[in-house]
Order: C-alpha cells, then structure tokens, then sequence
C-alpha cells in the first residue's frame, strides 16, 4: 500500500520530536539537580519521554510490516489491558467461562474480523452478541451473589479493552477516495497522544483550577483547554496527511481529543473506585496499558464512525 513509507516519515517526525525533547529534559535534570521540588517533576518527565522512546519504537516495527503488523500489534494490547481490567474486578471463579470466552474468543474474533474487513460482523459482535451471551455463561454455573455486578465488569471490560481498541487498526480499512487511509492510523494515534502529553505540560506549568480532584488531581482547566487546543492546531497542520481540509482536520481532532479527555476521565473514575493509582506497572513513567491508552479507547471508535459516514465511499 502507497501509505506505508509516508506513515513511517510520520514516526521518523515523532522520534525526532522526541530527541528534542530528550536533549530539553536532560538539560533540565542538569540545571534543576539541586531544586528537589523541581528535580522530580523533570525525573517524571524524562521518564515518560525514556517510556515514549519504547512505545514509539514498538509502533513503528509494527507499522514496517504494514496492516497485519497493527493487527497483531494491537491484538496484544488489547490482551494486556483487558488482562489489566479484569485483575480489578469482582469476578470469582463462577465466571471462568466468561473469561475464557473473553481471552481465548472474543478477542481473536475480533481481531481477525477486523483483519479481514468484515464490517458487518465486528461492529456488532462485542455490543449485540457478547453482550447477551457473556451472562449466560456466568448464569449456568448457578451463583446469583453479585451477578449483575460482575457481569457488569466484565461487559465493560470486554467493551472498552477489545472492542474499542480494534477500532485503531479498523482505521486503515476505511474505503476513501483517492486515498490510502493507513495514513490516518498514525494521524490519529499522534493527535490523541500528543493531547494527552500537553494536557500534562500545560497543567504542570500553568494549571491552578482542577476539573475534578478526587478523581485525577493533575488534570486542570487550564492545562485541559490549552492541551487539547494545542492538539487541534497540530492535526490541522498535519491537514496534509489526511483526506481532511485544514478545517475538517481542525474540527476532527478537536471531537477526538475532546473524547479522548473523557476517555481518561471515566478510566480514572474506575481507578479510583478501585483504590489504585494505575491500572499497571507496564511502562515506566505511565503506568499501565490501559494507563497510556485510556483517551485511546474512547476516540478510536468515533474517529472510525465520523470518518466513514463523512469521507468514506
């Protein structure tokens, strides 16, 4: 596909973005050592940016072996953060079928679904049949204690882990007109990050009024509003890339970064409720997976949806 070599110039853009910003955090970890307040805010910035060095370079060998390299790329993670889920449910050992189901069917499923384009199917497999099959196997082993509590966790883990996250690669199967839509794969995944990373920028430098303290104390009105505004102005910029105008481009990451907040909202609200501060341990810095792909999850589909009713043939 003609889309693959100006994806990977897109991540070549991104690791040299990334440099920079390693030369700046280790200068800064210089001319701070002495400040303790302020060496550690930059000890978690550096390690966010030693963490982002991995994950880009995960991204790009899975993006060198094209469409089945994000398949299976994201197949793993979607197994990961739905490993990550279910580790803080209630689900007892009652509901070892639901599991299974869950690992080992729905998610290949899925995957291979989406792998071989069939719309009809993987929009409607998690949402319509595992929604009404996943109790049932819980029902049959006949312990009603807690049920709509633990089934309720698992829909929600299977919806948000797998169903969710395969909308990523569904992105490259999109039909548009005269162009390769692989090139919006990496788009996406750059608008929503890097809202994500200046969100925590803005709010570290100049937030002051939290958004909602009890559920994530570092997110702010300010650092939110000049985060996601700074993630607009890059996707429009990066119009190019896309099948977007410039507006367009505008306009849809500005939904998508806005969703992607939400997204890391409602995930926090679970961490929360759950009494731990990270979903994982998995990557230095972030957290977990789910941690780092929290905004993901929730923009992936209605980046997917608004993309193929608005520009798709």
């Amino acid at each position: 596909m003609p889309g693959y070599p100006e994806a990977l110039t897109l991540l070549a853009g991104l690791s040299a973005l990334l440099l920079m910003a390693t030369v700046v955090g280790r200068a800064l970890a210089v001319m701070y050592s002495s400040d303790v307040g302020s060496a550690a805010t930059i000890a978690d910035l550096n390690a966010r940016i030693d963490a982002w060095w991995v994950m880009v370079s995960v991204i790009g060998i899975a993006f060198a072996f094209g469409f089945v390299g994000v398949v299976v790329l994201f197949g793993l993670l979607s197994f990961v953060a739905l490993r990550e889920f279910m580790t803080l449910t209630r689900l007892r050992a009652a509901d070892h079928w639901t599991l299974i189901a869950a690992f080992f069917v729905l998610l290949p499923a899925q995957y291979y679904l989406v792998w071989t384009e069939w719309y009809g199917l993987y929009s409607i497999l998690i949402p319509v049949y595992a929604f009404l099959l996943l109790p049932v196997a819980s029902a049959l082993r006949d312990q009603p204690k807690a049920f709509l509590d633990r089934i309720a966790e698992a829909q929600w883990g299977v919806m948000i882990t797998i169903y969710c996250l395969s909308h990523v690669p569904a992105i490259a199967t999109l039909r548009i007109p005269a162009y390769d839509a692989f090139l919006l794969l990496p788009y996406f995944l750059f608008v929503v990050q890097m809202s994500d990373v200046l969100q925590y920028a803005w709010g570290k430098s100049l937030g002051k009024t939290p958004i909602a303290a009890a559920l994530s104390p570092s997110k702010t009105v300010e650092g939110t509003v000049l985060g996601i505004g700074s993630a607009t102005a890059l996707g429009a910029a990066l119009w190019w890339v896309t099948p977007f105008t410039p507006v367009e481009a505008a306009a849809m990451s500005l939904v998508t970064t806005i969703i992607g907040f939400m997204g890391g909202l409602v995930m926090s609200a679970i961490k929360r409720d759950r009494g731990v501060k990270d979903w994982g341990w998995l990557i230095q810095g972030h957290g977990g997976i789910l941690d780092r792909l929290d905004s993901v999850v929730f923009a992936a589909p209605v980046f997917f949806h608004l993309t193929r009713y608005w520009w798709a043939a």
